[in-house]
């Protein structure tokens, strides 16, 4: 079955300080099924939750700090608020994997996550940049190491746009990680790290590839580009019509 489509409102971020309401209709206006949210400069996940519901937005996954300590609370409120039941670690950072041991650390700080998650009946989920992809050693990258250290039940949030940046094929990524990864970022550009992305099928990705290897395993397609040359709204609505047109997404008929 085709995978709904989501936006990562970061997308958006600077439009969002600007008129939050106005935006988020927008999105909903082009036939976005749901947004996944990050920590909001300037509006209460109470407040926001409120308007994606009466927008008939679905937060499948919601950017969070990891639940530990004292953000735990705030962590889980959140996601209540947002009626969202999938918080997902955004990046601990290139300096957290620069040893074997230091991947170890981070993940059982990950480990440790998932196993609060799970007992308030949420899942837990890592998205991933370029550095995860880069070698630690002879043969191996990061991410492989990871993998021997996190939990069998752990999740992950594959950014295809990202895996392919740090040398690996996300086509073959995302097809390894089959059920481990319900949720994909959707992002396209020449995969350089500095480099303006652009609109959904405009880029370098091979997304039909991308697409066909999640197939049933993947529960939301979302789209997240960090930065364009372009008019950012412009190119979200470009990269819906392509994934929809394609019959690569279901999107909401306007």
């Amino acid at each position: 079955m085709t995978a709904p489509i989501a936006v990562q409102l970061y997308t958006v971020r600077d439009l969002l300080a600007q008129d939050f309401a106005g935006v988020v209709k927008r999105i909903a206006d082009i036939g976005y099924i749901g947004v996944e949210t990050f920590p909001f400069p300037n509006m209460t996940p109470q407040a926001a939750g409120r308007m994606f519901r009466d927008l008939g937005l679905v937060v499948p996954s919601a950017h969070t700090p990891l639940p530990l300590g004292d953000k735990k609370n705030e962590v889980l409120d959140t996601a209540a608020a947002l009626s969202c039941k999938c918080i997902v670690c955004a990046a601990l950072g290139p300096d957290h994997y620069t040893t074997v041991d230091e991947i170890r650390r981070s993940c059982d700080l990950f480990n440790q996550s998932h196993a609060v998650a799970a007992e308030s009946g949420l899942t837990f989920a890592i998205h991933n940049h370029w550095w995860e992809f880069e070698p630690i050693e002879p043969g191996r990258s990061v991410f492989q190491v990871m993998l021997e250290h996190l939990e069998p039940g752990m999740l992950f949030e594959v950014d295809t746009y990202w895996a392919q940046t740090g040398g690996a094929d996300p086509v073959e990524v995302v097809r390894q990680l089959g059920k481990r990864a319900p949720l994909l970022h959707i992002k396209d550009g020449p995969a350089v790290q500095d480099a303006p992305m652009v609109a959904v099928g405009e880029g370098s990705l091979d997304i039909p590839a991308i697409v066909q290897a999640g197939g049933d395993a993947t529960e939301w397609l979302i789209v997240e580009l960090d930065w364009c040359a372009t008019d950012m709204l412009e190119a979200v609505k470009k990269s819906y019509f392509y994934l929809v047109g394609r019959g690569l997404a279901r999107g909401h008929a306007r």
